[in-house]
């Protein structure tokens, strides 16, 4: 069945107000498969995000016979030498980009966004500190969401409350903290409920990944931390029952990123959880001995890591670890941080990807037979640019350029710039940071939460991206970003480049503060995608999305039958004129965090879509009929024209 509701009215133009309330080059036999093969094996032009490449048989030839000589076949590097010959045998022309590149709906429009956090209720501080010295203080915290716990078509939040050592050692701190949307239609309200939600389970959490695991319609709470995870089941009305014991999914360790997904396509949501370092609150070195500027006691890089964990859900409340058998244990303890789901080969079978600190990320390829094989290396996404090892954050998944693939982007450290990696469709990703104009502004920071959107309903994603420093300890010393750093927003100018417009989209206009996680969703069901960060020691930031143009957009959200109830990994296209934009719906990503599970899509000036393919987790390949936009729909598995599948069937248990 297809059910639709009127969005609230066109917001009226508003008075001013305050803006705050108080690649290229693979070394590998088939290195330029994805420069020319792909488009002509003889020789050629391909369309790199708006890059052309023009290329000649002979030069191609030139530059694999070079590289095979040089470089063994195994190694994914990018080196200089390379590029240079690359550069001397490829005619690089600034051309406009390629016919197959679908016209733009409209313009983009930089976003105009307003920290509400204060005036709506949003102040519950963290009990930690700011000095910290010690990784398990550096890198707890961060993890934020957004989830309708009452099922009344409004978004709640919930927030990780963080602690400090000596708190944690007298028992710790509530994990999350809940925030209930009161709004009574005009005003928009949030009341802190968590002790009467009965989320009272203490220690000192990291991150938020919320899914139907039950399959009861009601959203659950999975929370990652140090010590413990804990795991609350939605009893109804946001009352929450920890029932972590019983169904086995404590965890233990260092816990960070999370996420659900239903790997084996059983109809039940699994799920990952990425660890990190191997440390002992009670035994810690001498914080008079700094090993980091006069002012860190501990790295990351000179301790041991941990295994990473895969709860297979029996389907019966309970779980059954089985990261090993899978293949996605992380037999090498890289230090995990976070993850993301998502069908990046379009199989109907979801991957995941995890981003390592310090050492080469994974890309887990999903072998539908309940087990995955690490391509990260072949893929192109294990290493930054020219082959370096980075302290990796976040990532997410898109489909920039409307060709149904999902690409990549990925933070990091300070001075280490962030990656933008394209999806070829033959397992293989470039990286375009550069070229996108994402490289050079994104290196001096120390960079976390990341997520693409469309901020300004123009049909094309942006990229959202919070930073800040470790710790204020680190404020002044020689080559160190401040504690508090300026988020950034890269506006998709439809061409494959990117322009930075945070300041200028007003989220810069408060007082900086040293952000982690973000989560996205339409808080206010307006039809503009607001955002949720967390900030180190302070309350969470609440930046309402208040962007004037005439765009339209239209919101799905999915209820499963034969697959999970919160459909899960279903892929969506909604096609406007020549656009096609697919999404996936997820549940946990960017940095230790969880957004909306709606799909929202911006169609521009066009006032209707034409049609809307969803390709469920079951299998089942639908389509549903056009429609005007501007509003919520919500499409139900079964309801829609059955087409052909062409896909695997779904496996049974």
């Amino acid at each position: 069945m297809l059910r639709a509701s009127r969005s609230h009215a066109q917001a009226k133009k508003r008075s001013e107000r305050p803006r705050c309330a108080l690649p290229i080059c693979d070394l590998r036999d088939d290195t330029l498969r994805t420069i020319s093969d792909a488009h002509d094996p003889e020789g050629g032009s391909s369309d790199l995000g708006g890059l052309i490449v023009t290329v000649s048989r002979t030069a191609k030839s030139d530059w694999l016979a070079f590289c095979s000589a040089r470089i063994s076949s195994k190694m994914r590097i990018r080196t200089p030498a390379c590029i240079v010959l690359l550069f001397s045998a490829f005619a690089l022309t600034a051309q406009t980009p390629s016919p197959a590149v679908p016209k733009p709906l409209v313009q983009p429009t930089v976003p105009d966004f307003r920290d509400v956090s204060a005036e709506v209720g949003i102040g519950t501080v963290p009990h930690t500190n700011l000095d910290r010295r010690y990784v398990i203080e550096t890198m707890s915290g961060g993890g934020v969401a957004f989830l309708d716990c009452d099922n009344n078509g409004k978004l709640d939040i919930a927030v990780v409350n963080d602690s400090s050592i000596d708190r944690y050692l007298s028992g710790g701190d509530p994990m999350i903290t809940l925030y209930r949307n009161d709004a009574n239609g005009k005003t928009l309200h949030f009341t802190d409920i968590t002790e009467a939600a009965g989320l009272t389970t203490k220690g000192w959490a990291t991150g938020i990944a919320a899914a139907d695991y039950d399959n009861d319609g009601l959203p659950d709470i999975y929370v990652t931390g140090y010590g413990h995870n804990v795991l609350y089941h939605n009893l109804g009305g946001c009352k929450f029952a920890d029932v972590t014991a019983r169904a086995g999914v404590g965890g233990g360790g260092f816990s960070a990123g999370a996420g659900w997904a239903d790997y084996d396509r059983d109809g039940f949501v699994d799920l990952y959880i990425a660890r990190y370092v191997s440390t002992d609150p009670r035994h810690l070195p001498d914080p008079q001995k700094t090993v980091y500027k006069n002012a860190l006691t501990e790295l990351p890089g000179n301790m041991p890591g941990e295994t990473n964990l895969l709860y297979r859900n029996r389907g019966d409340g309970t779980f059954e670890e089985v990261a090993a058998k899978a293949g996605v244990q992380n037999t090498q303890k890289a230090h995990g941080m976070g993850i993301c789901w998502g069908d990046f080969d379009g199989d109907d079978w979801p991957d995941l990807y995890v981003t390592n600190d310090g050492s080469n990320n994974f890309l887990f390829h999903n072998k539908r037979v309940g087990s995955f094989d690490d391509i990260g290396l072949d893929s192109g996404t294990a290493y930054g640019e020219m082959g370096q090892t980075y302290g990796n954050m976040a990532c997410d998944f898109a489909d920039l350029v409307h060709n149904g693939r999902l690409d990549l982007f990925v933070t990091r450290f300070a001075s280490q710039p962030a990656s933008l990696y394209m999806n070829d469709g033959n397992n293989e990703f470039h990286d375009v940071a550069d070229h996108a104009g994402i490289a050079a502004p994104t290196s001096p920071l120390v960079k976390w939460g990341a997520n693409f959107a469309d901020f300004d309903n123009s049909g094309w994603q942006d990229i959202f991206m919070a930073s800040g420093n470790f710790s204020t300890l680190l404020d002044g010393a020689p080559g160190e970003p401040p504690f508090v750093e300026p988020i950034e927003l890269f506006l998709n100018e439809t061409n494959g480049k990117f322009r930075e417009v945070a300041s200028a989209a007003g989220l810069n206009a408060c007082l900086l503060k040293s952000r982690r996680g973000a989560a996205l969703g339409d808080v206010n069901n307006d039809g503009r995608l607001d955002i949720l960060v967390f900030n180190v020691g302070a309350p969470p930031s609440l930046f309402l999305n208040e962007t004037r143009n005439d765009n339209h957009w239209i919101t799905l959200k999915l209820v499963g039958t034969k697959s999970n109830r919160m459909a899960i990994g279903a892929r969506v296209t909604v096609t406007t004129g020549n656009i096609k934009q697919t999404d996936e719906v997820r549940a946990g990503g960017s940095y230790l965090s969880t957004s909306d599970p709606r799909l929202h899509f911006g169609i521009g000036q066009a006032a209707s879509f034409d049609r809307i393919e969803v390709l469920w987790p079951s299998g089942l390949l639908e389509q549903f009929p056009d429609g005007v936009g501007d509003r919520f729909v919500t499409l139900v598995e079964g309801s829609g024209s059955a087409m052909p599948p062409g896909h695997a069937p779904l496996k049974e248990k």
